[in-house]
């Protein structure tokens, strides 16, 4: 057993250690609030920023774990200065994580239900289980992105005696896009892009509605610009269709977090899985989708013509898109 001067020398030396300790615990602290302070601070400025912000604020929710830590790190620290950072940041995040856009049904008298179901095959190779979702679904109008050369064949000969009417833009890769109907269409002006992104008029009982399948690129590094551009182009069209109805569905590339994504709302359109209660359920990865962990990036939007009665998820195999299926009831002013 040591002596009391023993224990006194060997509790000194251990000051330096704790006061270390505590340094490198405030340092760990203060980098995640920098790191979460800077797309926190993106999403207050409505603004999308520069690599990496877009690609993090897809993942906005999940901020809430790296602020919890270092929150967590503030208070075994004792940083009370960080400790504020930390619940400022967390109140933020918390204002941020209320679903944008508009509830309630519109006025008017209801004339039509519309099931609609969006999918990404991810260069074709979940079409074999979109097409057996298609018929055990049965929606009214069904929107396939990355639909190469042989997922166009496969839907033409499977689907073509249930939808009739289609648009598209074909190509290979994921530049190929269709839209399906069982309600004859009429052409529209496609949006430019790099991926296929066709337009159409369906006739909905008599009432025309504007639909628009949603593919721009991704927000990859060094491509941003490109992204931005062309989920311009679909806000743009958006707007021109004020005063009638319009569903636009796709796999847009952007979250509610996304100012450009936020842009095409503003346009008076509003995310369905929103009005069925089911806003920020992840759809891609898939993978890890079904575990909750992901971002939401398919969506079916529609005007103020539109209610929405249920949203639903639906994993594809040979996709890393869940697809997205809601039903519509179209209301008449």
């Amino acid at each position: 057993m040591g002596t009391a001067a023993d224990q006194w020398t060997h509790t000194d030396g251990d000051v330096p250690a704790r006061r270390a300790g505590r340094r490198l615990g405030r340092w760990c602290a203060g980098l995640l609030f920098a790191a979460v302070s800077a797309v926190a601070g993106c999403r207050a400025a409505d603004s999308d920023g520069v690599t990496p912000l877009p690609q993090l604020l897809a993942f906005l929710p999940w901020l809430l774990v790296p602020t919890g830590a270092g929150l967590l790190l503030t208070l075994l620290t004792r940083w009370w200065a960080g400790a504020v950072w930390g619940v400022a940041l967390l109140a933020a995040l918390a204002w941020y994580l209320d679903p944008y856009g508009r509830t309630g049904d519109p006025a008017g008298r209801p004339v039509a239900e519309l099931r609609v179901l969006t999918a990404n095959v991810e260069f074709g190779q979940g079409t074999g289980a979109l097409i057996a979702a298609v018929r055990r679904e049965r929606p009214d109008l069904v929107f396939v992105q990355e639909c190469e050369d042989t997922c166009d064949a496969a839907l033409r000969r499977e689907l073509a005696g249930t939808y009739p009417h289609r648009r598209a833009v074909p190509g290979g890769g994921s530049a190929g896009s269709v839209i399906l109907s069982r309600l004859p269409l009429r052409p529209a002006d496609a949006v430019p892009g790099t991926m296929g992104m066709p337009g159409a008029v369906a006739d909905v009982r008599g009432t025309p509605v504007r639909l628009q399948l949603a593919h721009p690129m991704p927000p990859l590094p060094g491509q941003l610009g490109v992204w931005r551009a062309e989920l311009g182009r679909l806000r743009d069209t958006a707007a021109a269709g004020r005063g009638t109805p319009r569903v636009l569905a796709g796999d847009f590339n952007a979250s509610q977090d996304h100012a450009a994504f936020r842009r095409i709302l503003d346009t008076g359109l509003t995310d369905a899985a929103r009005l069925a209660g089911a806003d920020r359920t992840p759809t891609w990865p898939s993978r890890t989708a079904r575990a909750s962990f992901g971002a939401q990036i398919d969506h079916v939007l529609v005007s103020a013509d539109f209610s929405a009665g249920r949203a639903r998820f639906l994993d594809l195999k040979g996709t890393d898109h869940r697809a997205v299926l809601v039903d519509l009831t179209l209301y008449r002013r």
